[in-house]
């Protein structure tokens, strides 16, 4: 599976087997980790068989099982950290799809105090959320879209590249499915934006990384 079917094929999951990840898998998983925190500046961290943090109320009423595995991601406090831990994390969670795993974007159901206590975090760093990982007992389902329409703005005909990139990011996770982002195109560059919400700027960098690789890193440059 390569990384564009990775973006049709992936979807939320909550609820896991108790098949353990591989350590060949854990192993291919933390080199692309390394990868991502050496390119960022991060302290992204797997947490295995650690299932605490998931037995909690929050994670009950979140409809979360069986989780026993997941990726805190962790960054220096300051402007900029939810949207580079959305962008690396995203990234991520395309990664363990092409490894046959399933992932979900957890921001509150679950214990926060008990992943500090299975991870590295200096005083100056936050643990932005995390992602649970591992073999889903079902693929998860796609989710619902608004209007391609919504979500940019340009003038004239589009490149082929944009739509493309269009694509991509609405098929990406967003919090609560709120797809509260924008996207504008002048000259060739193109600026992203988020339009409100909870999490908006964690789901910023999600639908950047998407759009990115729909579109082509070599096709356009970012307007910040």
């Amino acid at each position: 599976m390569d990384i564009q079917q990775a973006i049709r094929e992936r979807h939320s999951v909550r609820q896991y087997t108790d098949r353990k990840i591989e350590p060949e898998t854990a192993a291919a998983l933390q080199g692309e980790i390394a990868a991502c925190n050496a390119e960022s500046g991060l302290k992204i961290q797997l947490v295995t068989d650690e299932p605490r943090a998931f037995e909690s109320f929050l994670a009950h009423y979140g409809k979360f099982r069986g989780v026993s595995s997941y990726i805190a991601l962790i960054g220096k406090k300051g402007d900029g950290l939810d949207e580079k831990a959305g962008y690396y994390g995203e990234r991520l969670v395309l990664y363990a799809q092409t490894l046959g795993l399933n992932t979900c974007w957890v921001a509150l159901t679950f214990s926060k105090s008990t992943t500090k206590a299975h991870c590295e975090i200096g005083k100056d760093e936050k643990l932005v959320c995390v992602i649970a990982i591992g073999y889903g007992a079902t693929q998860g389902m796609p989710h619902k879209s608004k209007p391609m329409e919504s979500f940019y703005r340009a003038e004239g005909p589009l490149p082929s590249w944009f739509g493309e990139g269009l694509e991509a990011a609405v098929l990406a996770p967003t919090a609560t499915n709120q797809q509260k982002f924008l996207f504008s195109l002048s000259g060739g560059k193109v600026k992203a934006e988020a339009t409100g919400g909870a999490y908006s700027q964690l789901d910023l960098g999600i639908v950047s990384y998407h759009f990115e690789i729909g579109a082509g890193k070599e096709n356009f440059q970012w307007l910040k």
